[in-house]
Protein backbone atom coordinates (compact mmCIF):
# COMPACT_ATOMS: atom_id res chain seq x y z
CA UNK A 1 0.00 0.00 0.00
CA UNK A 2 1.34 3.41 -1.00
CA UNK A 3 0.29 6.20 1.35
CA UNK A 4 0.19 9.33 -0.79
CA UNK A 5 -1.29 12.82 -0.57
CA UNK A 6 -1.52 16.25 -2.17
CA UNK A 7 -0.91 19.42 -0.16
CA UNK A 8 -2.34 22.80 -1.11
CA UNK A 9 -4.38 25.79 -0.01
CA UNK A 10 -7.06 25.73 -1.31
CA UNK A 11 -7.18 21.99 -2.06
CA UNK A 12 -10.85 20.99 -2.21
CA UNK A 13 -10.98 21.45 -6.00
CA UNK A 14 -8.00 19.14 -6.65
CA UNK A 15 -8.51 16.38 -9.24
CA UNK A 16 -5.39 14.54 -8.06
CA UNK A 17 -7.16 11.91 -5.89
CA UNK A 18 -9.51 10.98 -8.77
CA UNK A 19 -6.60 10.80 -11.24
CA UNK A 20 -4.41 8.66 -9.00
CA UNK A 21 -7.32 6.36 -8.15
CA UNK A 22 -7.62 5.58 -11.87
CA UNK A 23 -3.85 5.05 -12.16
CA UNK A 24 -3.95 2.68 -9.18
CA UNK A 25 -6.80 0.67 -10.68
CA UNK A 26 -5.07 0.41 -14.07
CA UNK A 27 -1.78 -0.80 -12.60
CA UNK A 28 -3.29 -3.02 -9.86
CA UNK A 29 -1.48 -0.94 -7.24
CA UNK A 30 -2.83 -0.37 -3.74
CA UNK A 31 -2.88 3.37 -3.14
CA UNK A 32 -4.34 5.55 -0.41
CA UNK A 33 -4.27 9.11 -1.78
CA UNK A 34 -5.68 11.98 0.31
CA UNK A 35 -6.06 15.76 0.06
CA UNK A 36 -4.46 17.78 2.86
CA UNK A 37 -5.24 21.45 3.44
CA UNK A 38 -2.07 22.98 4.88
CA UNK A 39 -2.36 26.33 6.65
CA UNK A 40 -0.40 29.15 5.02
CA UNK A 41 3.00 29.29 6.73
CA UNK A 42 2.64 25.77 8.14
CA UNK A 43 3.33 23.53 5.13
CA UNK A 44 6.61 22.08 6.41
CA UNK A 45 5.15 20.91 9.72
CA UNK A 46 2.13 19.35 8.00
CA UNK A 47 4.32 17.58 5.46
CA UNK A 48 6.68 16.24 8.12
CA UNK A 49 3.69 15.05 10.14
CA UNK A 50 2.47 13.13 7.07
CA UNK A 51 5.91 11.58 6.53
CA UNK A 52 6.13 10.58 10.21
CA UNK A 53 2.73 8.87 9.94
CA UNK A 54 4.05 6.57 7.20
CA UNK A 55 3.65 8.67 4.05
CA UNK A 56 5.47 7.32 0.98
CA UNK A 57 5.22 10.43 -1.13
CA UNK A 58 3.15 13.50 -1.86
CA UNK A 59 2.29 16.14 -4.43
CA UNK A 60 2.43 19.85 -3.74
CA UNK A 61 0.31 22.50 -5.41
CA UNK A 62 -0.07 26.25 -4.93
CA UNK A 63 1.11 28.01 -2.90
CA UNK A 64 3.63 25.56 -1.45
CA UNK A 65 5.91 24.51 -4.34
CA UNK A 66 8.78 26.72 -3.17
CA UNK A 67 8.28 25.56 0.44
CA UNK A 68 8.54 21.98 -0.85
CA UNK A 69 11.74 22.90 -2.72
CA UNK A 70 13.21 24.04 0.60
CA UNK A 71 11.90 20.99 2.48
CA UNK A 72 13.44 18.41 0.11
CA UNK A 73 16.77 16.92 1.16
CA UNK A 74 17.65 15.99 -2.45
CA UNK A 75 16.59 17.54 -5.76
CA UNK A 76 16.39 16.24 -9.31
CA UNK A 77 17.77 18.43 -12.12
CA UNK A 78 14.19 19.32 -13.13
CA UNK A 79 13.47 20.54 -9.60
CA UNK A 80 16.75 22.47 -9.31
CA UNK A 81 16.16 24.33 -12.56
CA UNK A 82 12.48 24.94 -11.83
CA UNK A 83 13.28 26.30 -8.37
CA UNK A 84 10.12 24.55 -7.18
CA UNK A 85 8.97 21.05 -6.26
CA UNK A 86 5.56 19.49 -6.96
CA UNK A 87 6.43 15.88 -6.04
CA UNK A 88 8.34 14.40 -3.10
CA UNK A 89 9.29 10.76 -2.68
CA UNK A 90 10.11 9.48 0.80
CA UNK A 91 13.02 7.03 0.94
CA UNK A 92 14.02 6.24 4.54
CA UNK A 93 15.20 9.63 5.87
CA UNK A 94 15.50 11.20 2.39
CA UNK A 95 12.92 13.51 0.85
CA UNK A 96 13.61 13.51 -2.89
CA UNK A 97 12.11 16.52 -4.65
CA UNK A 98 11.03 16.41 -8.31
CA UNK A 99 9.15 18.79 -10.59
CA UNK A 100 6.97 16.92 -13.10
CA UNK A 101 5.18 19.95 -14.60
CA UNK A 102 7.46 20.27 -17.63
CA UNK A 103 7.51 16.51 -18.15
CA UNK A 104 3.71 16.60 -18.12
CA UNK A 105 3.59 19.34 -20.74
CA UNK A 106 6.08 17.63 -23.04
CA UNK A 107 4.34 14.26 -22.76
CA UNK A 108 0.97 15.85 -23.55
CA UNK A 109 2.37 17.63 -26.60
CA UNK A 110 4.16 14.54 -27.93
CA UNK A 111 2.04 11.58 -26.87
CA UNK A 112 -1.49 13.02 -26.85
CA UNK A 113 -1.29 15.78 -29.46
CA UNK A 114 1.11 13.81 -31.67
CA UNK A 115 3.65 16.60 -32.07
CA UNK A 116 7.40 16.61 -32.53
CA UNK A 117 9.24 19.45 -30.80
CA UNK A 118 12.56 18.88 -32.56
CA UNK A 119 13.68 21.93 -34.54
CA UNK A 120 10.48 23.81 -33.66
CA UNK A 121 10.38 27.49 -32.71
CA UNK A 122 8.63 27.73 -29.32
CA UNK A 123 7.34 30.94 -27.73
CA UNK A 124 6.41 30.98 -24.03
CA UNK A 125 4.31 33.87 -22.76
CA UNK A 126 5.25 34.78 -19.20
CA UNK A 127 8.43 34.38 -17.14
CA UNK A 128 7.06 33.30 -13.77
CA UNK A 129 7.22 30.04 -11.88
CA UNK A 130 5.09 28.15 -14.41
CA UNK A 131 7.56 28.99 -17.18
CA UNK A 132 10.57 28.15 -15.02
CA UNK A 133 9.13 24.66 -14.52
CA UNK A 134 8.72 23.84 -18.23
CA UNK A 135 11.77 25.28 -20.00
CA UNK A 136 14.27 22.47 -19.34
CA UNK A 137 12.05 19.57 -20.52
CA UNK A 138 11.17 21.60 -23.63
CA UNK A 139 14.86 22.25 -24.40
CA UNK A 140 15.63 18.56 -23.95
CA UNK A 141 13.41 17.89 -26.98
CA UNK A 142 15.88 19.90 -29.12
CA UNK A 143 13.68 22.68 -30.49
CA UNK A 144 15.40 25.23 -32.71
CA UNK A 145 14.79 27.88 -30.05
CA UNK A 146 12.75 28.56 -26.91
CA UNK A 147 11.76 32.21 -26.71
CA UNK A 148 10.40 33.72 -23.49
CA UNK A 149 8.33 36.89 -23.65
CA UNK A 150 7.25 38.77 -20.55
CA UNK A 151 5.72 42.15 -19.67
CA UNK A 152 8.97 42.93 -17.80
CA UNK A 153 11.62 42.16 -20.41
CA UNK A 154 14.51 41.86 -17.93
CA UNK A 155 12.81 38.93 -16.19
CA UNK A 156 12.44 37.06 -19.49
CA UNK A 157 16.06 37.82 -20.40
CA UNK A 158 17.35 36.50 -17.07
CA UNK A 159 15.29 33.30 -17.30
CA UNK A 160 16.47 32.66 -20.86
CA UNK A 161 20.07 33.17 -19.74
CA UNK A 162 19.63 30.75 -16.81
CA UNK A 163 18.67 27.96 -19.22
CA UNK A 164 20.99 28.88 -22.11
CA UNK A 165 23.48 26.08 -21.43
CA UNK A 166 20.74 23.51 -22.16
CA UNK A 167 19.75 24.86 -25.58
CA UNK A 168 19.02 27.95 -27.67
CA UNK A 169 17.03 30.50 -25.66
CA UNK A 170 16.22 34.19 -25.75
CA UNK A 171 14.08 36.55 -23.72
CA UNK A 172 12.35 39.85 -24.50
CA UNK A 173 9.29 41.99 -23.75
CA UNK A 174 5.78 41.07 -24.91
CA UNK A 175 5.81 44.20 -27.10
CA UNK A 176 8.77 42.80 -29.06
CA UNK A 177 6.88 39.76 -30.39
CA UNK A 178 6.80 39.99 -34.18
CA UNK A 179 4.01 38.90 -36.50
CA UNK A 180 6.25 36.20 -37.98
CA UNK A 181 4.76 32.70 -37.65
CA UNK A 182 5.84 30.59 -34.69
CA UNK A 183 5.45 26.80 -34.44
CA UNK A 184 4.23 26.55 -30.84
CA UNK A 185 2.92 29.27 -28.48
CA UNK A 186 2.48 28.38 -24.80
CA UNK A 187 0.54 30.70 -22.50
CA UNK A 188 2.13 30.47 -19.05
CA UNK A 189 0.92 33.86 -17.84
CA UNK A 190 -1.66 34.36 -15.11
CA UNK A 191 -3.76 36.41 -17.54
CA UNK A 192 -6.21 33.55 -18.10
CA UNK A 193 -7.04 33.56 -14.40
CA UNK A 194 -8.01 37.22 -14.75
CA UNK A 195 -9.97 36.65 -17.96
CA UNK A 196 -7.45 38.66 -19.96
CA UNK A 197 -5.24 38.14 -23.00
CA UNK A 198 -1.59 39.28 -23.11
CA UNK A 199 -1.22 42.15 -25.58
CA UNK A 200 0.84 40.58 -28.37
CA UNK A 201 1.08 40.65 -32.17
CA UNK A 202 -1.66 38.65 -33.88
CA UNK A 203 0.23 37.30 -36.89
CA UNK A 204 2.43 34.98 -34.82
CA UNK A 205 -0.53 32.65 -34.14
CA UNK A 206 -1.31 31.90 -37.80
CA UNK A 207 -0.83 28.16 -38.31
CA UNK A 208 0.68 27.78 -34.83
CA UNK A 209 -0.06 25.25 -32.12
CA UNK A 210 -1.44 27.29 -29.21
CA UNK A 211 -1.41 25.73 -25.74
CA UNK A 212 -2.77 27.27 -22.53
CA UNK A 213 -1.44 25.78 -19.28
CA UNK A 214 -4.82 26.56 -17.70
CA UNK A 215 -7.66 24.04 -18.03
CA UNK A 216 -11.37 23.77 -17.32
CA UNK A 217 -12.62 26.71 -19.38
CA UNK A 218 -12.30 28.51 -22.70
CA UNK A 219 -9.63 31.11 -21.97
CA UNK A 220 -9.12 34.47 -23.72
CA UNK A 221 -5.84 33.08 -25.09
CA UNK A 222 -7.65 30.13 -26.68
CA UNK A 223 -10.27 32.47 -28.17
CA UNK A 224 -7.49 34.69 -29.54
CA UNK A 225 -5.75 31.64 -31.02
CA UNK A 226 -8.95 30.61 -32.83
CA UNK A 227 -9.55 34.14 -34.14
CA UNK A 228 -5.98 34.21 -35.45
CA UNK A 229 -6.11 30.89 -37.29
CA UNK A 230 -4.04 28.65 -35.03
CA UNK A 231 -3.78 25.11 -36.35
CA UNK A 232 -4.24 23.36 -32.98
CA UNK A 233 -5.63 24.84 -29.75
CA UNK A 234 -5.30 22.94 -26.46
CA UNK A 235 -5.78 23.53 -22.75
CA UNK A 236 -3.69 22.13 -19.89
CA UNK A 237 -5.87 19.19 -18.82
CA UNK A 238 -3.59 16.72 -20.60
CA UNK A 239 -0.58 18.30 -18.88
CA UNK A 240 -2.32 17.91 -15.51
CA UNK A 241 -2.85 14.19 -16.07
CA UNK A 242 0.61 13.65 -17.56
CA UNK A 243 2.41 15.40 -14.70
CA UNK A 244 0.39 13.24 -12.28
CA UNK A 245 1.44 10.14 -14.24
CA UNK A 246 5.11 11.16 -13.95
CA UNK A 247 4.62 11.55 -10.18
CA UNK A 248 2.92 8.14 -9.97
CA UNK A 249 5.80 6.53 -11.87
CA UNK A 250 8.34 8.36 -9.68
CA UNK A 251 6.76 6.75 -6.60
CA UNK A 252 5.76 3.31 -7.88
CA UNK A 253 7.90 2.70 -11.01
CA UNK A 254 4.65 1.87 -12.84
CA UNK A 255 3.53 3.78 -15.95
CA UNK A 256 -0.24 4.35 -16.20
CA UNK A 257 -2.41 4.86 -19.31
CA UNK A 258 -2.97 8.62 -19.35
CA UNK A 259 -5.15 8.84 -22.46
CA UNK A 260 -7.95 6.84 -20.82
CA UNK A 261 -7.90 9.17 -17.79
CA UNK A 262 -7.90 12.33 -19.94
CA UNK A 263 -10.90 10.97 -21.85
CA UNK A 264 -12.75 10.26 -18.59
CA UNK A 265 -12.08 13.77 -17.25
CA UNK A 266 -13.30 15.45 -20.46
CA UNK A 267 -16.72 13.74 -20.29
Amino acid sequence: MYNLAVFGNPIEHSLSPAIHAQFAQQTATQVNYTKILAPIGNFSQEAQRFVASGGDGFNITVPFKIDAFELATELTLNAKMAGAVNTIKVQEDRLIGENTDGLGLVNDLIQNLGLSLKNKKILILGAGGATQGIVLPLLQQQPSRVMIANRTASKAEKLADDFSKYGSTCGFGLDKIKSDPIDIIINATSASLDGKMPDIANGCAHGAICYDLMYGQQTPFMTWAKENNASIIADGLGMLVEQAASSFEFWTEKKPDTQAVIKNLRR
